[in-house]
């Protein structure tokens, strides 16, 4: 049998909670208005945002177009085509460079598993997770817009609201640094230098002495 209150009790609980304590912030980006402060929740060290593409030291491309990332992303978003390096002057370190990328942030879900597949570390996420596209293209990121640019930082489109922290520190970077699940390896950096950071260090937190290098500990517990 129906309940023919039921309806009622179901608004009665939704009447009950306009005087909740809110736990959303007044937040409008950068736009706000008169009493609505431009505020924005501290964002984890992890979290999952745009991507980037990254270079070495020297300059050269990380991404070697092994489309490797396209293949496991779950959501279709990504699009690689790769292409042979000239010898006289190559794009990547290796045989072959990503000479098309794409991604496509209408689909995107930032799992982050294009950074667990890349084999050179070349695909990494910012922090940065505001978004506000106008047009379908400028939803469909480019490898003119994911490369990083001379000081190893992200390009900043217009249409991204990026604030102070939110290119520092990149999940892939975080995860380098981890033990990986053999603790011989626990604080030794695995992460290739990048343009404009150099090597990164070991992620804080780990339970190695702060006067014993990463590399010393390794070395002692395989030699043990």
């Amino acid at each position: 049998m129906v309940d023919p209150f039921g309806y009622i009790r179901g608004f009665a609980v939704t009447f009950k909670k306009l005087f909740e304590e809110r736990l959303t912030l007044e937040y409008r980006g950068g736009n706000a208005k008169p009493g609505k402060p431009d505020e924005k929740r501290e964002k984890a060290v992890r979290l999952h945002g745009r991507h980037v593409l990254n270079r070495y030291e020297d300059g050269m491309e990380k991404c070697i177009g092994c489309e490797l990332c396209a293949g496991v992303c779950p959501a279709k978003c990504i699009y690689v085509r790769g292409a042979d390096n000239d010898p006289a002057d190559p794009t990547s370190p290796g045989e072959r460079f990503g000479y098309v990328y794409q991604i496509n942030y209408l689909r995107c879900i930032h799992c982050d598993l294009c950074v667990e597949a890349c084999p050179t570390q070349a695909i990494t996420e910012s922090k940065l997770f505001e978004f506000s596209f106008t047009n379908r293209s400028d939803a469909i990121y480019t490898k003119n817009e994911l490369l990083v640019d001379d000081d190893g930082m992200p390009q900043q489109m217009p249409w991204e609201d990026w604030r102070d922290g939110e290119d520092e520190h990149i999940s892939g970077w975080m995860r380098a640094t981890s033990p990986s699940g053999d603790h011989r390896y626990e604080g030794v950096v695995a992460w290739s230098g990048e343009l404009g950071h150099g090597v990164r260090s070991p992620e804080a937190g780990q339970s190695r002495s702060e006067d014993e290098s990463p590399s010393d500990t390794a070395t002692a517990e395989v030699e043990q």
